[in-house]
């Protein structure tokens, strides 16, 4: 019995250092992003079969870590202001590609820094791919996943094709100039105005300026015209009489009902000529000035001022790449000088059924086991999939207070072994002492 004794201090020994060494791993990566803590679970250890049908009331043979188990609670999130930083707010892995410790294949990781290396790829600080699903030109996605590759060339411009107003026509408004729109006169024939910026096909930007002009009550003509040197050049409108006169380029009726709702005239075209710049002959633009039939989602007439509250248009010229923005749902988009936004691709999360079974690949990253079943590969917030946070990276969920309360149990813990032992072999000396 003593001897069992000596061997059940000594297992546990072997077993406190073992659990020290985990406390150690978790203290050391306590900055480390996305890094899990892991904790040592003890079994004892039988000294006898359980088939053998002893009885129960036998010592046993000390103790041993039974298992190392993964902690996967969420880490608390910290902005980094870097674009390409992400973490994941909920449950699963973020999905890389390639080779360490001479394995290849997909392996899956909670440490979002990732950068964007010289071919235009998404990778993480190890080279590794990111992967996500591409985005499609009709804004859909890839049903696989594939590298996420960032364009960081230009994107070519975008010709305006469609363009819609929001605005109110004051009801009150006396009509002028006897309901004429007078383009060389706008400011005496007209009742308001707004100006709205327009591209031609090669990305040139151009003025386009909409003028109300009330004919009748609840009856109003709506006039595009442009600065005629936007259409014609600087020579050529200085040969015009008088020079830098507005040109027409599309014009429409409206009528509204006594409630201030558009009755008719809520689509119309506006028809550029060949611009100076070389512009596309015929250039048209859909005008959308709101539902008609009683429609309240464009133009209004009330009996309050004349404004303008939203207009926009589809065209745009040509940008350089400026960066990536991710948004929740791990879309990333690629940010253009010309202020345009384009889906680049979407971030592929894994999900397993057993985060516990996953084993640790070293680098912040994991692969999965048989314990862990396969990779169930989705997209941010959908399945039980946590969201994702752009901008931001996912710290260490190690609790130093608690880790160093873990550090004082096994501390004493050995050290309490160490008396086991011992004094085992003082209860031995007494034994060989006896014979003399």
């Amino acid at each position: 019995m003593v001897l069992r004794a000596m061997y059940s201090g000594v297992s546990g020994l072997r077993a406190e250092g073992e659990a020290l060494g985990v406390v150690g791993d978790n203290i050391a990566n306590i900055n480390t992003v996305g890094f899990k803590a892991q904790r040592a679970i003890f079994q004892d250890v039988l000294g006898h079969s359980v088939l053998a049908g002893t009885s129960s009331a036998l010592p046993g043979s000390g103790v041993k870590v039974g298992d190392i188990q993964q902690l996967f609670t969420q880490g608390s999130l910290a902005n980094t202001g870097v674009s390409t930083d992400v973490a994941l707010s909920g449950d699963g892995f973020f999905v890389v590609k390639g080779t360490t410790n001479g394995i290849s294949g997909n392996f899956f990781t909670r440490a979002g820094q990732f950068t964007v290396n010289k071919d235009g790829q998404l990778v993480n600080p190890n080279g590794m791919q990111v992967q996500g699903y591409a985005a499609k030109p009709d804004g859909t996605f890839d049903a696989s996943i594939s590298a996420i590759k960032v364009p960081t060339g230009s994107i070519q411009p975008n010709a305006s094709t469609k363009a819609s107003f929001v605005a109110n026509l004051d009801s009150r408004s006396a009509i002028m100039n006897g309901g004429v729109f007078d383009p060389l006169q706008p400011g005496t024939s007209q009742n308001s105005t707004s100006t709205i910026t327009v591209y031609d096909s090669l990305g040139n930007s151009h003025a386009l300026d909409m003028h109300y002009t009330k004919t009748a009550d609840n009856a109003w003509t709506w006039t595009a015209t442009m600065n005629s040197v936007d259409l014609l050049g600087t020579a050529a409108a200085a040969a015009l009489v008088p020079p830098n006169q507005d040109q027409v380029v599309g014009t429409g009726a409206l009528t509204f009902n006594t409630d201030g709702s558009l009755l008719a005239g809520g689509a119309g075209t506006v028809t550029l000529p060949t611009l100076a710049g070389g512009a596309a002959a015929g250039q048209a633009i859909t005008v959308n000035l709101g539902t008609a039939g009683g429609g309240i989602d464009g133009l209004t007439q009330y009996g309050s001022g004349s404004a303008t509250s939203a207009q926009s248009q589809d065209g745009y010229s040509s940008g350089d790449f400026s960066g990536v923005a991710i948004d929740g749902q791990g879309i990333i988009q690629g940010l253009y000088t010309n202020g345009q936004k384009l889906a680049i691709s979407q971030l592929a999360v894994a999900k397993f059924q057993s985060n516990d079974g996953l084993g640790r690949a070293g680098e912040s990253l994991w692969i999965d086991t048989r314990d862990s079943g396969p990779a169930a590969l989705g997209t941010a917030a959908t399945g039980g999939r946590g969201a994702v946070s752009g901008g931001a990276t996912e710290s260490s969920n190690v609790d130093l207070a608690e880790e160093f309360v873990g550090l004082i149990q096994h501390q004493r813990a050995f050290s309490a072994n160490s008396k086991t032992i011992s004094t085992a072999d003082e209860m031995l000396q007494e034994l060989i002492n006896i014979k003399r």
